[in-house]
């Protein structure tokens, strides 16, 4: 059977890079206050950082529910398509555990816990993607993904710490000590889990260059055919400082692809946030 790969709006993936490997994109919902909307459709980043500057307040985040999951499933099933799923780390979601419960009922369906989230979900949803172009099975693709996992890695450089301290994840004294030290920290994503690396001192652009060496500096096992760099509202030149210092430490790299990050990685991390993200070649 041909397969349609699907996966949750967390793989900030752009548009042009859906439509170009025809992946379908299944959306979370966004909370912000009494009203709610579909992530990337009625709510954007923008949308996001509107509703902070006027309220203090972060906006939550629910999962794709089993009912939307089995209709989008169902659909494809109709056409003839087996389907492989990509979802947000199962420690950051219930995402996973709905779409295994849709998955059953419907049959035919893959779904893969990417432990992950943007675009280090979105690297597995790529290499998903070319395995279907190729004529793989779903089972086959799943699995190849599945063992991928634990080479994906995913961090973030955090510009400012407002946001982890609105959303509990930074005390006031943290905060205040972060701020006035022109503290930056990093953020992995390690075994499912987000979790604190380094703290930066400095402006954005020297912070920048740190971190982009300690990551790609002298390194032997980095699958440079694909990394990404993802913000949350960057600008011009941090983005293009960027991808010139990914030049310099991976002259072998293939696409370098400029992604801006959506309402998950926005919510937890504010405006100012970036990331470099590949897989390890071993």
């Amino acid at each position: 059977m041909p397969v349609k790969i699907t996966t949750d709006s967390t793989c900030d993936l752009s548009v042009e890079l859906l439509k170009k490997y025809d992946i379908e994109v299944i959306p979370l919902v966004v909370s912000l206050g009494d009203k709610s909307g579909k992530d990337g459709k009625e709510v954007t980043p923008e949308t996001i950082y509107d509703f902070v500057d006027k309220t203090g307040k972060l906006p939550k985040t629910s999962a794709v529910s089993i009912g939307e999951y089995k209709k989008i499933f169902k659909a494809w099933n109709a056409k003839g398509y087996n389907v492989v799923h990509f979802c947000i780390g199962s420690n950051f979601s219930s995402c996973y555990q709905n779409a295994c419960i849709a998955a059953e009922e419907v049959g035919g369906i893959y779904p893969v816990n990417s432990a992950n989230l943007s675009t280090g979900q979105g690297l597995l949803v790529l290499r998903a993607a070319e395995m279907a172009k190729e004529g793989a099975s779903a089972g086959a693709i799943a699995e190849k993904c599945r063992e991928l996992v634990p080479f994906v890695e995913a961090s973030f450089v955090v510009n400012s710490i407002d946001y982890l301290h609105k959303g509990g994840r930074c005390s006031s004294l943290a905060a205040f000590g972060a701020n006035l030290l022109k503290l930056k920290p990093c953020i992995n994503v390690i075994d499912g889990e987000m979790l604190p690396g380094k703290k930066y001192r400095g402006g954005i652009n020297k912070v920048i260059e740190e971190y982009a060496e300690e990551r790609l500096s002298g390194r032997d096992d980095i699958d440079t055919s694909r990394i990404f760099i993802t913000h949350t509202k960057c600008d011009t030149e941090t983005i293009e400082q960027v991808k010139n210092l990914v030049r310099e430490y991976c002259p072998d790299a293939g696409e370098i692809l400029e992604t801006t990050a959506g309402a998950t990685v926005t919510t937890h991390c504010g405006p100012g946030t970036l990331g470099v993200l590949f897989i390890r070649s071993k």
